[in-house]
């Protein structure tokens, strides 16, 4: 039999709450020890219940969701998180306080269920021993009305699309609503490398350079293509690759 998961529910409108208690009240191993209304009676009750699970919603005045994943992370045995919210922009900011999800409102049960076998995980191999990376390790991404999970290790080249970025893994792609100048400077510089100022590409997924004869280069990724090195790029592209 599986233990219970303590969850505590934290959304700033009544009916969200609701839908919520009713949701987890028909997952299996959930146990709701309370609820609260704002970020400030979040942390309160976290230090009161010591939940195992935090169902919080992130745009909540004052105190947000995000603000209090952040206050709880710094706890030495810190609760779950999954973020239940209407909205995707904060899907960049998730990763920053490690989510373990990061569901989009209206919820099904289907992906609530996915959402708990997450933290089910979670809690069997990371709590307490998993270290946060100053760098990037993944990415929350839109996909068919849910957000999936993207290991950022897997991504074989990013680059710029208006206001957007484009991750691009394998044949897949997924848009995110950041600018690559944030990006390269949380991406590990020992696993990506900026080689435009539109570009970013995965250091191992390199195949060679390629000389063009007009004084212009540009990086082999296989059956990633072949992209142009911006002229500004190119010493410090050409040095990393001849070490």
């Amino acid at each position: 039999m599986m233990q219970a998961l303590r969850t505590l529910i934290v959304d700033d409108e009544p009916l969200a709450i609701e839908r919520l208690q009713i949701l987890a009240g028909q997952q299996e191993g959930v146990s709701l020890v309370g609820t609260a209304s704002d970020g400030a009676s979040a942390l309160r009750m976290v230090d009161a219940l010591a939940p195992d699970l935090l169902l919080c919603d992130i745009a909540m005045p004052d105190l947000n969701g995000l603000e209090v994943a952040a206050a709880i992370d710094k706890l030495d045995h810190p609760p779950a998180v999954v973020f239940v919210t209407a909205f995707d922009r904060y899907a960049v900011a998730a990763f920053d306080v490690a989510a373990v999800d990061y569901l989009l409102k209206p919820v099904s049960p289907e992906r609530l269920a996915k959402a708990l076998a997450r933290v089910r995980e979670w809690r069997a191999t990371e709590r307490g021993s998993h270290k946060k990376s100053q760098w990037i390790e993944e990415f929350w991404v839109q996909n068919r009305g849910e957000m999936l999970r993207v290991d950022a290790h897997q991504v074989d080249l990013i680059e710029a699309e208006r206001d957007y970025m484009r991750l691009h893994v394998g044949g897949r792609s997924w848009l995110i609503h950041q600018t690559i100048k944030s990006l390269e400077e949380r991406m590990d510089p020992d696993r990506f490398l900026r080689i435009h100022r539109s570009k970013m590409v995965r250091r191992d997924g390199i195949v060679g350079l390629k000389h063009h004869g007009d004084g212009a280069w540009s990086v082999d990724l296989g059956e990633g293509g072949v992209h142009r090195i911006g002229r500004t790029y190119l010493h410090d592209v050409k040095a990393i690759m001849q070490r």
